[in-house]
């Protein structure tokens, strides 16, 4: 018999049913130790020498799995496929091994899978290896190095900000942007400006035109500062006779998003869903124990080829061959630091169709947001036409030009999955994305409706929402997919951040402490520095 140890109850079932007798599964809980919060748990005049204590309630789980290992003549961890898991396998290792739980003759084997799936862990349990000690360093170098940004600058934060508490390597950054959003929002000053459009039929349809230029230079959307400029060219455009310039009618594909990643997924589950990022993994954790996506951690947006091949059957079956491009689409992940150590997020088995699954709501939810995104990835683009008219106002001394802009859906091609959602994909086609124009051709002489004119103000930038600082801290290269979610926990169980709708509020608490690590500690709360580490690492 063997001892097979992996991270949850859930997935030791799973994996027991898939192994059968000749194997006993255990869970380790997740990490079993960690280092104390006192001074001298990473001591660096020492090699960095660290000093592990094993958590009280893990203490029985180490117990069970040394009594299993009595009457088994192997060891095998399966935890997860991580740079985290790749530390709980060493963390359990060194704890048996020091606890001498270990028969000399007693084989250990690491393996990993990206699926909790029959096929998946019986591919696994035929490829072991050792444990990957330049990954566990990697683990080591990191705890060592928050350890002691963290254990330094806390006790001086508790000093001299009464109450404030852990300036964590990542955390410190993140509460930096969120902090300086807020700076800038107070900086801001407002501009007026003004819209104009004109509602104008021709052959029995209206449809919209926006001033475009006046006396050949094109109106920038800042450009029409007051309301006496605006009722000006109003009134302008009352008095013209209207004439088609010009008419371009250019064809264009919409491509499909990548597959999900860690920080997609919560960024779209939030946008689409509105789950919080903490939410979200605890969901998508609990599918992937079921066995019906792959391991959710992960900033690869690549998928094995016997998903790609999955997906496109899947595709030809449902949808049809003209929804198939010709080639498997590959995508390149464009995040800084980006590991790509496994596969993208996708479902197990993409013939599984939301539907068809027995799942509470969220779960439902989510899976099928993993399950449209994972088949629009390798489904064909979407084709449209694009219309975009110029109309001449003609008016005395004065030449003034009106834009209308449509678009029409040909093909759908992935957009199919999505139905109404796909306007809100894209904002900047959003207003325009199926909105249909009459037949229009050069020398037409369209009738005016009405001409409307509109204030407005310049708009402050927006504070970070959970998805948008998740976003912006993976393009700037800080933390790891596993971080994110723990990581804005953090910032909100300290008082640090208040989420008022969806929008992140720095508090005061907060702010004090961002004001006071740019001060005396600037180097630790720079964006580069923290990036830097993580291309070190």
């Amino acid at each position: 018999m063997k001892v097979v140890v992996v991270e949850s109850p859930a997935k030791a079932k799973t994996i027991n049913k898939y192994l059968g007798k000749d194997y006993e599964v255990l869970a380790s809980f997740g990490h079993i130790r960690d280092l104390p919060a006192k001074d001298g748990s990473v001591r660096p005049d020492e090699d960095f020498a660290m000093s592990w204590v094993v958590d009280t309630a893990a203490k029985k789980r180490i117990s069970d799995i040394a009594s299993a290992l009595k009457g088994a003549d192997g060891l095998i961890l399966a935890t997860d496929p991580d740079r985290e898991g790749e530390a709980i396998s060493w963390h359990i290792l060194d704890v048996l091994r020091a606890k001498k739980a270990l028969k000399k003759d007693t084989s250990v084997q690491r393996v990993v899978f990206n699926a909790i799936t029959k096929d998946a862990v019986t591919a696994a349990m035929a490829a072991p290896r050792d444990i990957d000690m330049p990954l566990v360093d990697a683990y080591l170098a990191r705890r060592a190095l928050d350890y002691l940004v963290g254990f330094t600058l806390s006790p001086i934060l508790w000093r001299k900000l009464p109450g404030s508490r852990s300036a964590g390597r990542v955390q410190s950054v993140a509460l930096r942007l969120v902090s300086d959003r807020e700076r800038e929002i107070e900086k801001f000053k407002a501009d007026e400006y003004w819209s104009v459009e004109a509602q104008l039929a021709q052959g029995g349809k209206s449809f919209l035109a926006r001033l475009f230029a006046v006396d050949g230079k094109k109106t920038d959307k800042l450009d029409v500062k007051t309301g006496d400029d605006a009722a000006a060219l109003k009134k302008l455009i009352e008095a013209g006779q209207f004439n088609v310039a010009n008419v371009e009618k250019k064809p264009t594909k919409r491509n499909p998003y990548a597959p999900f990643t860690t920080s997609s997924l919560q960024q779209d589950a939030s946008s689409r869903l509105g789950l919080s990022p903490n939410r979200t993994m605890q969901i998508a954790q609990r599918l992937y124990e079921d066995g019906l996506i792959t391991y959710m951690r992960t900033d690869a947006v690549q998928m094995a080829p016997e998903g790609i091949a999955m997906a496109r059957s899947v595709i030809e079956k449902y949808f049809g061959e003209e929804y198939l491009p010709e080639k498997a689409r590959i995508y390149q992940s464009k995040a800084k630091n980006a590991q790509e150590a496994h596969e993208a997020i996708r479902p197990t088995d993409m013939f599984k169709r939301p539907e068809s699954l027995s799942l509470d709501a969220d779960q439902s939810k989510l899976y099928g947001l993993i399950w449209k995104r994972t088949l629009a990835s390798q489904m064909a683009s979407a084709e449209i036409d694009r219309t975009t008219v110029d109309i001449a106002v003609n008016v005395p001394s004065r030449a003034v030009t009106l834009r209308a802009t449509g678009s029409v859906v040909k093909f759908p091609g992935f957009l199919t999955l999505y139905g109404v959602e796909a306007k809100a994909d894209n904002d900047s086609e959003g207003d325009e994305e199926g909105r249909e124009l009459p037949p229009l051709a050069v020398g037409d002489k369209p009738e005016l409706k009405k001409v409307d004119i509109e204030q407005h103000f310049t708009q402050p930038p927006a504070r970070y929402s959970e998805a948008s600082l998740i976003k912006k801290m993976e393009e700037l290269g800080i933390g790891r997919p596993s971080t994110y979610a723990a990581t804005l926990t953090t910032l909100k169980d300290r008082d640090y951040v208040k989420l008022e709708g969806k929008a992140l509020h720095p508090e005061d608490r907060g702010r004090i402490v961002t004001s006071f690590l740019e001060s005396f500690f600037s180097r630790y709360v720079e964006y580069d520095f923290t990036a830097h580490l993580e291309e070190q690492l």
